[in-house]
């Protein structure tokens, strides 16, 4: 019986071409067969640095199938390194199935380290750094997304998202309306020749985002400070006791806000964390 072969789980640059290390360029002419997420942008850093080698593709729309037949070739013995278009496999996208996989087969997987987007825009944002929370992407649905965020607003650590450009402004909005006008860092086009990070509010931010963006998106936001009071908390907590005697949340909130001139989605998310 052959022994296995390893899956490697290889970060790719995020940008820049040249921040790759001899291990990862060693792997990636060893290994029997590279999956890579979008095989167009992996054959570009192949031929940058003259690797020959046969790629399959490996992504949300296929993962499921694509995982069987990787998992015979380790079986076989065949080694096989993953790779994203940018960064480390495995983080926000479909990599981690494949890994959970190989374990569940008591097969073989180890890392080849390298530059994670999160990571590099954590570090240029100017917040705290000793803790954070990496989140990635958000709900794509607005209710959703502000649900979620209403989940984090009283997180004391540093958030890490990402977005896409076309949704920038629906999240910085929300964040807005959940998180209240934080300090935050907007990083774009990482290690490139265009880099770019801006550092603020999130008002701020959201004035300052052309209608074209474009580039990839990691947001920093600030945790919360010591909790308090919010302007409408009183309102809220009167909203909390109209629901409490059947009223509805968004009827409730909908009176208030008309009444007392405030914005009756804050006044909802400030509602939902009065217990």
């Amino acid at each position: 019986m052959c022994e296995s072969g390893r899956l490697y789980l290889c970060a790719t640059p995020i940008g820049n071409l040249d921040d790759v290390s001899f291990r990862l360029l060693d792997t990636l002419k060893n290994v029997d067969l590279i999956a890579a997420e979008d095989t167009r942008v992996t054959a570009k850093l192949l031929s940058r640095y003259g690797i020959r080698k046969l790629s399959v593709s490996f992504n949300e729309h296929n993962a499921r199938a694509r995982v069987t037949s990787l998992i015979q070739m380790l079986s076989s013995g065949k080694d096989v390194a993953l790779l994203s278009d940018a960064g480390t496999p495995g983080i926000s996208d479909p990599g981690v199935q494949l890994v959970q996989a190989v374990l569940q087969h008591g097969l073989s997987v180890t890392a080849i380290p390298g530059p994670t987007a999160f990571v590099v825009a954590l570090v240029l944002s100017g917040l705290d750094t000793r803790r954070f929370l990496f989140e990635g992407f958000l709900p794509k649905n607005r209710s959703e997304r502000e649900r979620r965020l209403g989940e984090l607003k009283d997180i004391p650590y540093t958030m890490v998202f990402y977005e896409a450009p076309h949704r920038l402004k629906a999240t910085l909005e929300s964040l807005v309306d959940v998180f209240g006008n934080r300090k935050a860092a907007m990083a774009r086009e990482l290690t490139k020749v265009h880099e770019e990070v801006v550092r603020g509010t999130l008002k701020e931010l959201f004035n300052s985002i052309s209608p074209d963006i474009k580039g990839e998106i990691t947001l920093v936001v600030e945790g919360s400070g010591p909790r308090a009071e919010t302007p409408t908390g009183h309102l809220a907590r009167l909203v909390a006791s109209f629901v409490a005697e059947g009223v509805d949340r968004k009827t409730a909130c909908r009176v208030l806000s008309k009444a007392f001139g405030v914005s009756s989605r804050v006044l909802y998310n400030d509602s939902l964390a009065i217990k």
